[in-house]
């Protein structure tokens, strides 16, 4: 097959018009229309489906595109490599990582990274999804669990648990919990049990359910807990990590809480030698020691 008609068919699928694709190629639409044509041609089949809305790719076409995915891919990776045989850090760096752990742990502190490294472009993707990173779909990963997907660079950052939470002023005005009965007069704030989620999380908010609350928030995201939580509505299960960054929570039953929870951050054998990638891990590394730090001064004052 000729290259590049696969380049030409790629960017088409991807965009759905040709158009847009010529835009992106330079190239006059009906230049991308001939070359599809050509394509079509040479593979003695139908491609996309044409209609007013723009292009549907047929099964053959979806066959196609999938090759030329993955040929996008490592080309991508190629390029990556090849430009971090540089000294200096910069380029793109995919991540991905829980909306809980991104959103209230990882971006606040993204502004000493990008101190030391300007020229960084650092994407994330915040989600419950496991990203597959051998394919690429990110270049690094920060998951609740350890990753089971083989030629994978591993490193286990910290063990986290869920526990209650309520503010200072909450408690001031509805009193303190002294057990787990005691929590029936109070509103429980969890994340919903039917979002994604760490499995420890849900097993807590089911067993604190049994207890007969008065009154519940479920949210469909921790981010949403917190909220609710500095917004005095009630007492929240809420992941242990935030204690550093909203000092103003205070724990419930100290008794009460999760099984630990392992997080690990992960990345493809191929991306070893990236220095973007060294560069994030380290950082990484570095902010878990500070955390840690400020966890054990925590519990001796």
């Amino acid at each position: 097959m000729d290259w590049d008609k696969l380049r030409i068919f790629h960017a088409v699928a991807d965009a759905g018009r040709l158009t847009h694709a010529g835009e992106s190629l330079n190239l006059s639409q009906s230049a991308v229309s001939r070359q599809i044509r050509a394509l079509e041609e040479s593979l003695h089949t139908t491609l996309f489906h044409r209609h007013a809305r723009g292009l549907i790719l047929t099964e053959q076409g979806e066959l196609l595109f999938d090759a030329t995915s993955s040929m996008n891919k490592r080309l991508e990776t190629a390029a990556a490599r090849i430009r971090d045989s540089e000294d200096e850090v910069f380029g793109e760096i995919k991540v991905t990582t829980t909306t809980a752990f991104g959103t209230l742990w990882l971006a606040p502190r993204l502004g000493k990274l990008y101190d030391k490294y300007p020229d960084l472009k650092i994407e994330m993707m915040l989600e419950e999804r496991v990203l597959d990173l051998p394919m690429r779909e990110a270049d690094v990963a920060i998951r609740m669990k350890e990753p089971s997907q083989a030629d994978l660079i591993r490193r286990r950052l910290m063990n986290i648990r869920m526990r209650l939470y309520a503010t200072a002023e909450y408690l001031e005005a509805t009193g303190t919990p002294e057990s787990r009965e005691d929590l029936g007069k109070h509103r429980l704030i969890s994340q919903s049990l039917t979002a994604p989620q760490v499995g420890a999380g849900a097993t807590l908010v089911q067993a604190l359910l049994a207890q007969d609350i008065r009154s519940t928030l479920t949210v469909n995201s921790y981010y949403g807990v917190l909220q609710s939580v500095l917004s005095n509505l009630g007492i929240g299960v809420l992941p242990d990590y935030l204690t550093d960054d909203f000092p103003n929570l205070v724990r419930v039953l100290p008794d009460v809480e999760s099984v630990e929870v392992p997080v690990f951050l992960a990345y493809p054998e191929e991306l070893r030698q990236s220095k973007r990638v060294a560069a994030f891990r380290d950082f990484v590394m570095e902010e878990i020691i500070l955390y840690r730090k400020s966890r054990r001064d925590e519990q001796t004052t």
